[in-house]
């Protein structure tokens, strides 16, 4: 099982998840995407071409070892596994929580183009949206809006191919979310080509995987990669 962090976060959103997936006895990989889980700075030249290229290259080597690979991830972890799953038929499923898909309007990124005309690089983080108290995501404080962009047009792709979508795809959407519209996970529900499953965690927000909804998650999770790897991962010899 490949699983991916979000923009401006690092595996830590994500260890919980993975972990349950390798008690069940799957093999697991929870790649750091680059320009993330080290300083801000970091993060600031980095486009999608960038975070894309590193999950591809995770999900080859994953496949590599493994008969079977199913692909979850949490926001942009998320857009990435539908552009996974677009350009990999043999993927066995994917399940995303809270994915970027629907693409923000115009006016959003005009607002942010100006920003950065005016100077303005980085704006406050968009970590950290949990609902249980005394969680707190380990995400960068600030919100990089080129690379913010980048990510923008990634989804724009990702949104124009979602009929290419063939295989099981689990979506978990959380109720209230104030960093990604849940509008994404309508969007995804009715495009896919495949068959689809939708979770709606009610007592969540963004970054879900920490949040009241864990263990729920976490269940339905593994529960689905049963479903499409046929029982735990087998790695070849």
């Amino acid at each position: 099982m490949l699983v991916l962090h979000g923009y401006t976060g690092n595996p830590q959103s994500m260890r919980p998840l993975a972990e349950a997936a390798a008690a069940a006895g799957y093999t697991v990989d929870l790649p750091l995407l680059p320009g993330h889980g080290t300083a801000i700075e970091d993060l600031l030249p980095t486009r999608w071409e960038d975070w894309s290229g590193g999950a591809e290259a995770a999900y080859e080597a994953l496949a590599a070892r493994c008969d079977k690979v199913m692909v979850t991830g949490l926001s942009m972890g998320g857009t990435l596994t539908c552009w996974l799953a677009e350009r990999h038929p043999e993927i066995a499923g994917i399940a995303v929580v809270n994915p970027l898909i629907d693409p923000p309007h115009a006016e959003l990124r005009d607002g942010i183009r100006s920003l950065l005309d005016a100077g303005t690089t980085v704006l406050d983080g968009i970590g950290s949206d949990i609902k249980k108290a005394g969680i707190t995501e380990s995400a960068y404080a600030g919100t990089p809006l080129a690379p913010l962009l980048s990510l923008f047009d990634g989804a724009d792709e990702v949104h124009a191919k979602l009929a290419d979508i063939h295989c099981p795809t689990l979506i978990l959407s959380s109720r209230e979310d104030h960093v990604v519209e849940p509008v994404s996970g309508d969007v995804l529900e009715r495009s896919v080509g495949g068959g689809v499953e939708r979770v709606h965690l009610e007592n969540s927000y963004h970054v879900a995987t920490l949040d009241n909804d864990a263990a729920l998650l976490e269940k339905k999770v593994v529960d689905f990669a049963f479903e499409v790897l046929g029982g735990p991962g087998t790695v070849a010899s």
